[in-house]
């Protein structure tokens, strides 16, 4: 009994892990699949090569660079896995918005609204990893919620480019951004705020480590 009780603790930390990365990996895939598809949207919507440079950087940089602090705070007053939902709804809803684009200045506003809502997803989901994670396994679980960089690249490029060579661009975005959506209610039910961001972590050895706040997370980020 006691040794499946302890099996049991162990899988909410893990379970809560892989629901971050799944997030991370969308959060990857919304970012990067306009450059994926840049080719067929600038073919069919006629948008000069300027426009396209500042689809590609400037519209989603432009609040996701200066979003993530107050993000943070929202975070640390309120909750942190609902700040993490609420963000991949809005980047997922924006995502599939851009599939209904008919002009330039559409495609700029929905990516300006991917911008915003990325902007909330990294800090809190790093602080979640400090609360279900003790110091001595933190770095295993923030490199495996590292690899939704990589993995959500590559499958951006896979998903992307087979669904709109199989059907079009706008399918795609239709596709991963309803796909996110639906992923929030999962993500919510799954993953809940462990304690307070003024908490202090109780390390092994009976020390009180002090948590990190959400917006010296943000700077951190930020400043990377």
């Amino acid at each position: 009994m006691t040794a499946a009780t302890g099996r049991s603790k162990e899988a909410r930390p893990n379970l809560v892990l892989a629901m971050l990365l799944l997030v991370y990996i969308f959060n990857f895939i919304d970012r990067q699949i306009l450059a994926i598809l840049a080719a067929p949207i600038q073919r069919d919507l006629a948008l000069s090569d300027t426009q396209m440079g500042l689809l590609g950087g400037f519209a989603f940089a432009l609040l996701y660079s200066t979003l993530a602090i107050p993000f943070a705070r929202l975070a640390d007053r309120k909750s942190r896995s609902w700040v993490i939902a609420l963000s991949l709804g809005l980047w997922s809803l924006f995502t599939a918005v851009t599939g209904l684009a008919q002009g330039f200045w559409h495609i700029f506003l929905a990516r300006l609204g991917v911008g915003i809502g990325e902007a909330g997803g990294v800090a809190p989901s790093h602080a979640l990893v400090t609360e279900y994670f003790p110091p001595k396994r933190r770095a295993f679980a923030l490199s495996v919620y590292s690899l939704g960089i990589p993995l959500g690249s590559a499958i951006g490029v896979l998903a992307g480019g087979y669904i709109a060579a199989h059907v079009d661009w706008r399918a795609a975005f239709f596709v991963v951004g309803f796909a996110g959506v639906l992923l929030v209610p999962l993500f919510k039910l799954l993953v809940r705020d462990r304690r307070s961001s003024a908490s202090p972590v109780v390390t092994t050895d009976g020390a009180a480590e002090e948590q990190p706040g959400l917006a010296e997370i943000a700077r951190l980020l930020a400043a990377k």
